[in-house]
């Protein structure tokens, strides 16, 4: 199997662009097969952190893998809507989507594998079901295929903008116009890699914004994706100067209230079934976090 790097995937590390490639396996083992020689750069033998330039070509020997086998867990699970192709759930802030190298359990991908066994396998045993994501402190819709014709129809769904995702978000300071349109591209933060940034090699990212309340010193706000790119809401507010309240990971700004994590939530899904063709709407209520917040801004 081989690989062409294009130009915006320059300055990643040779273990990071193949685990982007290859979702179900894990850091460690890419490292590990890296290391055995089994993948080259430009046909040369290098090293998992070997920074990319664009323009290689990699290649990859065909390898047996054996993955991990996640074990379904007994964990609270709010499900919105569920039939034979789909289940749409409200997941909770502070639960990790799926399994990773450093998070083996308490995840939305084992409470899933208790309720239910049929999930479409894609993504390997790591992400079964898993069309899109929503990261760990940020709560709401998320819709997981039930089969692999479902996950297709949905992920093309996502691609070409047929189903739209909508958020609700507090911010820091006060945005004076009442809507816009944020178009900065998003990469890899190139002084921190474990940050996203707007950066001029970035992929195309698109947020609309729309401004719902304002306060003394926030701003409550709804973003609608037209693109989804990771943490894209988190790092497009933050590019205007309106971080998210709570974001530890992009603001320095000091949190005076009770919620861990970013105050985000992903409040309307809407898509076409794959099965029956029907445009479907799902909403989750705000959550109570979030809530007293915006009645303690009020008041």
């Amino acid at each position: 199997m081989n690989f062409f790097v294009e130009s915006l995937e320059k300055n990643l590390r040779l273990d990071i662009f193949l685990s982007e490639k290859f979702p179900a396996w894990s850091r460690s083992h890419i490292q590990k097969i890296i290391s055995d020689g089994k993948i080259t750069v430009d046909k040369k033998i290098v090293k998992p952190s070997f920074k990319l330039a664009g323009g290689e070509n990699i290649s990859v020997a065909e390898i047996e893998t054996v993955e991990t086998e996640y074990l379904p867990e007994n964990l609270p699970l709010d499900i919105l809507y569920e039939d034979a192709d789909i289940i749409v759930v409200n997941k909770a802030r502070g639960m990790t989507v799926h399994p990773a190298d450093t998070v083996k359990s308490g995840t939305l991908v084992n409470a899933l594998l208790f309720h239910c066994q049929d999930l479409s396998g894609i993504n390997g045993v790591k992400r079964p079901g898993i069309v899109h994501r929503l990261d760990k402190d940020t709560s709401g819709v998320m819709v997981v295929a039930k089969n692999d014709a479902a996950h297709i129809n949905l992920a093309e769904q996502i691609k070409n903008k047929i189903a739209t995702r909508n958020y609700l978000a507090i911010v820091h300071g006060v945005i004076s116009d009442n809507a816009g349109i944020i178009t900065g591209a998003i990469g890899r933060d190139k002084f921190d890699r474990k940050k996203m940034a707007v950066v001029a090699d970035g992929k195309t990212a698109v947020t609309e914004f729309k401004v719902l309340e304002r306060f003394k010193n926030f701003t409550y706000v709804e973003c609608k994706l037209q693109t989804g790119r990771t943490h894209q809401i988190r790092v497009h507010m933050t590019a205007i100067g309106h971080p998210l309240l709570g974001d530890s990971k992009y603001t320095a700004r000091k949190n005076i209230f009770e919620i861990s994590g970013q105050a985000l939530h992903s409040f309307n899904l809407s898509l076409i079934h794959p099965a029956t063709g029907e445009r479907m709407n799902f909403t989750a209520p705000l959550p109570d976090d979030m809530q007293k917040i915006l009645n303690q801004l009020r008041n």
